[in-house]
């Protein structure tokens, strides 16, 4: 009882784990197909296009005020520098140093939060308004090139600093006596940097909060005709509609239904085809099956059959048998003519030959109606086909010809070719088919006369067979006819077997 309750248990748990287990990986496909559907990737693309420009935008504005501000502050420092440096040389400074000039230098010094160096020809600092480097000399690369005549100015970003220099020319010799070399703090403009980048950072996010808003509701909407296609699809599953599917939103949603009912109508077509061949061939099979029944119960019915009578209800019934066998090989054949073109027997064949000897092995049926075969052969032609399929495709059409033909009439079979097809023409001198059903006697089961062709033994399959095996050689059929006048078929099959 114990064990029985724990094995109870132990399937409960197994159980369990395994439908948690299968509600997992149906959650991870959901999830999957999500990211593989066209609302995911519409949704991307339009986050792609909503966001990604805004933030290049806010980019680029901020690296603009960015290159301004410090372009305007260079400006500036420039100016003012450059006009406290004519009053530095007028009164000799470098010579001799003033309290007014050290004051004006103080003043920009606080004003620009910068550091002002004042150096003389032989590289001295002669002024220092941080007070650190006075009497040192400095010999950089910017103050040399100051001293050449070429002003530098760098911006260092990282640092946050302008650095600038400014020659200090002698008004009279024109003679370059000082160098002027300011670093100027750009903190401000980081700081405001800093405050226009979080403002933007906020303004971007809340942006693209609404764009993926946006892009979740409108890749809804614009995904939603196709839901419908999908959904009216679907319904299909359990059967065909009557109603033809219309969704007209997009072009491509037109296109994909009216292909898509092009595809039912066609299904419609074989289906009813499908059931019209069931009833076909169960009436095909039937008859020649009641022929038998009914001559076996005559027979059964009397005690004392007379031997004349014996034989000739034999006879019938074994005409009977013949037929059903002719029924059975045609629908046989039919069905390896509607297997795939792979399963050809491709051969270089003789064509000449094939239809020599099709002509010949029918020549007894002919000879019986007093039809007359001609065969006349343009030129040798050599073939990639199926020869078992083509030449029965070729006596099919031979025969027919024999069969619906009238007495002393007349069978000719015509062979020629040029570079790319063979041609194959059989004309009769026979009843003909009538208009209204030519573009029918290629359809299975399908007779012009059905009681002319029960007594001669036609199944109806035959030009289906031919039909088939014709298209299966990627070749063309075709056929013109006038009542008591003749038919002719004409076969047009490349030389060379297309896969």
């Amino acid at each position: 009882m114990e064990s029985e309750s724990c094995r109870r248990l132990f399937a409960g748990g197994s159980f369990s784990f395994i439908r948690r287990e299968g509600i997992e990986q149906m959650r991870i496909k959901l999830k999957l197909s999500f990211f593989k559907s066209l609302r995911f990737r519409i949704m991307i693309i339009m986050i792609m296009i909503g966001i990604i420009p805004g933030f290049i935008v806010e980019g680029m504005l901020i690296g603009s005020y960015e290159n301004r501000a410090v372009e305007l502050r260079q400006i500036k420092v420039r100016n003012q520098c450059d006009i406290l440096g004519n009053q530095l040389m007028k009164e000799g400074y470098l010579q001799e140093k003033s309290e007014v000039i050290d004051g004006e230098l103080s003043m920009i010094s606080s004003v620009f939060s910068a550091r002002v160096l004042i150096i003389n020809r032989n590289g001295r600092i002669v002024e220092d308004t941080y007070d650190i480097d006075e009497g040192k000399y400095a010999f950089s690369e910017e103050v040399i090139q100051c001293f050449e005549g070429v002003n530098t100015s760098y911006y260092d970003e990282e640092n946050t600093y302008i650095e600038q220099t400014i020659p200090l020319t002698n008004g009279e010799s024109g003679q370059i006596d000082g160098v002027m070399l300011v670093s100027a703090s750009t903190a401000e403009i980081q700081d405001t940097i800093e405050i226009l980048s979080h403002r933007g950072n906020l303004l971007m996010l809340i942006i693209s909060m609404m764009v993926i808003f946006l892009s979740f509701v409108m890749s809804k909407i614009l995904v939603k005709p196709f839901s419908r296609v999908s959904k009216a699809i679907e319904e299909l599953t359990d059967g065909y509609l009557d109603e033809e599917i219309s969704v007209t939103d997009y072009t491509e949603t037109e296109m994909i239904t009216n292909v898509f009912n092009k595809l039912l109508k066609r299904m419609k077509i074989l289906d009813d085809s499908r059931q019209e061949f069931v009833a076909n061939v169960s009436h095909e099979l039937k008859t020649p099956m009641t022929s038998i029944k009914v001559l076996a119960d005559s027979l059964a019915g009397q005690e004392e059959v007379p031997a004349e009578l014996y034989k000739e209800f034999m006879q019938d019934i074994t005409v009977e048998i013949d037929r059903e066998n002719k029924i059975i090989t045609d629908l046989l054949a039919l069905v390896k003519m509607d297997k795939k073109a792979s399963d050809l027997n491709i051969q270089k064949v003789s064509i000449n030959e094939l239809l020599e000897n099709i002509l010949k092995r029918l020549k007894p049926i002919a000879d019986k109606k007093r039809v007359e075969l001609v065969l006349e052969s343009f030129r040798p032609v050599v073939a990639e086909i199926d020869e078992v399929k083509l030449s029965l495709a070729f006596s099919n059409l031979v025969e027919n010809g024999i069969k619906y033909n009238v007495e002393d009439g007349w069978v000719h079979v015509t062979l020629n070719a040029d570079h790319k097809y063979f041609y194959v023409t059989v004309a009769d001198s026979g009843i003909g088919i009538p208009e209204e059903s030519i573009d029918k006697i290629f359809e299975r089961f399908y007779r012009v006369d059905k009681s002319h062709s029960r007594e001669i033994g036609g199944t109806g399959l035959g030009l289906a067979i031919t039909r088939n095996a014709i298209v299966m050689h990627r070749g063309a059929i075709k056929v013109k006819s006038e009542e008591h006048q003749g038919t002719t078929f004409s076969v047009r099959i490349p030389l060379n077997y297309i896969a």
